[in-house]
């Protein structure tokens, strides 16, 4: 896996260059990036107890724009910048509107050379803003293709020694899917929204989703159904034994806000 870093971003140490940290109070106030950004959160929640389990960091434009705005401006050379400011405004803004939940932080794969390195802003953004390790989650997003899974099992390894808890985004969309839960169990799953869509209305996806919900329960790993948009589909899932839940039929992302949460009657 290659890293792109300029000259200014490195620094020299007695084992070679390598990338230079910046503090919390750099990285959120978008140290190595030229453009800044926000955050929305969207709520993840337990339907068996009618509570919210966590909420999601998702990227936005300081005033509001899409995700997309933002992450276009991503690049080989800012990505590891991009990477650790995103930890930083997560768990600053998290803190300051008084989350009780855990706290799912997307990571890009690609971005992270170190994992050990790379730990140590969030380590200090938890000190600063008061938010404990304990709840933070760490989604594995693959936005690009990552072809070493070592790599990623020893980001995940990291994390789990450090007390983070750790999840696969968009299980069976991307480039890891069951190859990896075979080398490494994570402790959460988010089904891809595509395989949730109209669920009620697709046989094979709903033995598709019974089949990993099983699998999942029998290895002890936590499953999350993303995008669930109508009682139909929240309906099909529930009775397959799923009980987290993330969608729009809860509660779309609010911007700098924990948002309201609705648990629609079935």
């Amino acid at each position: 896996m290659k890293f792109k870093f300029s000259e200014d971003q490195l620094v020299t140490t007695p084992e070679g260059k390598v990338p230079k940290l910046y503090s919390c109070a750099e990285c959120r106030n978008g140290a190595g990036l030229d453009f800044s950004f926000t955050m929305a959160f969207q709520p993840i929640v337990d339907w068996n107890k009618k509570t919210i389990y966590s909420h999601e960091a998702l990227v936005r434009g300081i005033s509001g724009e899409s995700a997309y705005s933002i992450l276009s401006k991503v690049n080989a050379t800012n990505r590891y910048q991009f990477d650790q400011a995103c930890r930083i405004k997560a768990i600053q803004l998290a803190s300051q509107i008084q989350i009780p939940s855990y706290l799912n932080i997307n990571f890009l794969p690609n971005a992270i050379y170190q994992p050990e390195t790379c730990i140590r802003t969030t380590l200090e953004a938890s000190r600063e803003y008061q938010f404990p390790l304990h709840r933070l989650v760490f989604e594995l997003t693959e936005g690009e293709e990552v072809q070493d899974h070592d790599h990623i099992i020893k980001i995940f390894k990291a994390y789990k020694q450090y007390g983070f808890l750790t999840a696969i985004d968009d299980f069976g969309s991307g480039y890891s899917g069951l190859n990896l839960l075979a080398k490494f169990q994570p402790d959460l799953i988010k089904l891809d929204m595509e395989l949730i869509r109209n669920i009620h209305l697709n046989p094979v996806a709903q033995k598709l989703t019974n089949a990993i919900a099983g699998v999942c329960r029998e290895i002890g790993i936590a499953v999350i159904a993303e995008g669930v948009e109508t009682t139909e589909e929240l309906k099909v899932l529930v009775d397959s034994g799923i009980h987290l839940y993330q969608g729009y039929l809860f509660s779309k992302p609010a911007f700098e806000s924990a948002g309201e949460v609705t648990f629609p009657t079935l």
